[in-house]
């Protein structure tokens, strides 16, 4: 992955859990799993109830658009949860792992399953979906 990166927020909570998620799916995905370390590491951290509604943490709605000009609006979820019927996403896809953290507006690159560079904009940000 190359390009800036923007500054990016994630809970003490999540980044515990995305390390021992990391760590445990490593063989299954090592280059997914090297880019979710690489930017739990340059994360900025703070307690949960401190983090602004408008970043993108587990379990939050996301709405956002590629450099293709298309929109989506994903749950961005463990593994165990993603279901792409119901749009939940998981963290240990190259997208999960570039909207961990950002907030709205912010604009991310990341690299497909094929090795291409692509850019997504982060619309907007609202809270986990209520089953």
């Amino acid at each position: 992955m190359t390009g800036n990166r923007p500054p990016i927020l994630i809970s003490e909570t999540d980044k515990l859990q995305l390390h021992k998620l990391a760590r445990a799916a490593f063989n299954r995905a090592p280059d997914v799993v090297e880019e979710l370390e690489f930017e739990l590491e340059r994360a900025e951290t703070c307690p949960p109830s401190r983090v602004p509604p408008n970043v993108v943490r587990m379990h939050s709605i996301v709405r956002f658009r590629t450099d293709k000009g298309t929109e989506h609006q994903v749950e961005l979820v463990y593994p165990e949860e993603a279901d792409i019927i119901r749009d939940r996403l998981s963290i240990l896809t190259p997208i999960g792992t570039a909207l961990i953290g950002l907030s709205e507006g912010h604009t991310m690159s990341w690299t497909d399953r094929e090795g291409h560079l692509r850019q997504l904009t982060v619309l907007e940000v609202l809270p986990a979906h209520e089953d």
